[in-house]
């Protein structure tokens, strides 16, 4: 599916420009552009030219290597994150969206959102080591913190599909609400968390029995229900909050996982995507896709303290010290 979030029309990536100070990418979906932020100034520092319709961004090389899905080249292109040099590309099979690394850093494993697989790629040798069939327009892609289990969602078959990382076999298939967007791990392994774009639902489900063991709602004083889409999750490191991006509902919800209740709706962008904490966790930056800027939310307070300017179509985000 062609709508905003491989992480995002823009892809948010923070390292860290000065002892306190991160850097952050955004990837521009429809600039093929990534925005450089300095998070000390809150200042696009440079934009640089990137392959077409970039969405999905991680960090690769604790840091070293910038890895930015180009949907329409089929290609995931490295990017020197220091000199902001092009590296090379790696293999992706056609349209990818979102990616995710493995914690130990390699393979990296792809949504091909056209041709309804899993790639799993070596960054280091260039080389694709599988290729596994999912449902319909794989879109999120969310790996346990042990790396034993990836969790792929398929947009039109509304499947999350588990995946033995060990084999590259699909071990079972689990039906959540409508268009699944993101699947999130807790900090524990022991549950992922599935956003479903037009279901309006997060879908909480137990890794151990892959069985759904609790559902996350959302309401909004005067927003329509239809424009409430959840698509970003991330959660906390102690596991207690999650903030999940709602679409064109221009909200971020602050969600106890204990209770799985809503505790407040921050207000954002047009159209939040994707989310990413700096790794002291004070900030969490989002993507806005079409107001074209990226929010900075203060995490303590809860509270958006300013907006940046980025390119069009501001996609996903990623962050790691520099």
């Amino acid at each position: 599916m062609r709508l905003t979030s491989c992480l995002s029309a823009g892809a948010l990536l923070l390292l860290a420009s000065t002892a306190n100070g991160y850097t952050v990418f955004v990837s521009n979906e429809k600039d093929n552009t990534v925005s450089v932020i300095d998070s000390t100034t809150l200042e696009v520092t440079k934009t640089i030219k990137v392959g077409q319709r970039p969405r999905g961004i991680v960090l690769a090389r604790n840091g070293e290597w910038l890895l930015i899905c180009a949907s329409d080249d089929n290609v995931v292109q490295v990017f020197d994150t220091r000199t902001l040099e092009f590296v090379k590309n790696l293999p992706s099979g056609p349209d990818p969206e979102l990616f995710t690394l493995h914690p130990k850093g390699n393979p990296l494993y792809i949504a091909n959102e056209d041709d309804n697989i899993v790639t799993v790629v070596d960054i280091e040798k260039g080389s694709v080591l599988s290729e596994i069939p999912v449902g319909v327009e794989p879109e999120g892609m969310g790996i346990s913190p042990d790396g034993s289990i990836l969790v792929n969602t398929s947009e039109t078959t509304n499947m999350a599909h588990f995946i033995d990382t060990q084999s590259n076999k699909t071990v079972d298939h689990v039906l959540v609400d409508a268009r699944p967007r993101y699947a999130q791990f807790t900090p524990d392994g022991s549950q992922v968390w599935v956003s479903s774009e037009i279901g309006g639902t997060v879908s909480v489900i137990d890794v151990k029995t892959r069985k759904p063991v609790g559902k996350v709602s959302f309401q909004i004083n005067g927003v329509n229900a239809d424009a409430i889409q959840p698509v970003g999750i991330r959660i906390t490191r102690d596991g207690k909050t999650a903030f999940v991006a709602l679409g064109p509902a221009n909200r971020v919800a602050v969600v106890d996982t204990a209770s799985l209740k809503v505790e407040r709706y921050l207000l954002v962008g047009q159209r939040v995507w994707q989310l990413a904490f700096t790794p002291d966790e004070k900030l969490l930056f989002t993507t806005n896709g079409t107001s074209n800027d990226v929010s900075i939310i203060d995490v303590e307070k809860l509270r958006v303290t300013k907006s940046v300017k980025v390119g069009r179509y501001p996609w996903g985000v990623a962050i790691a010290p520099f």
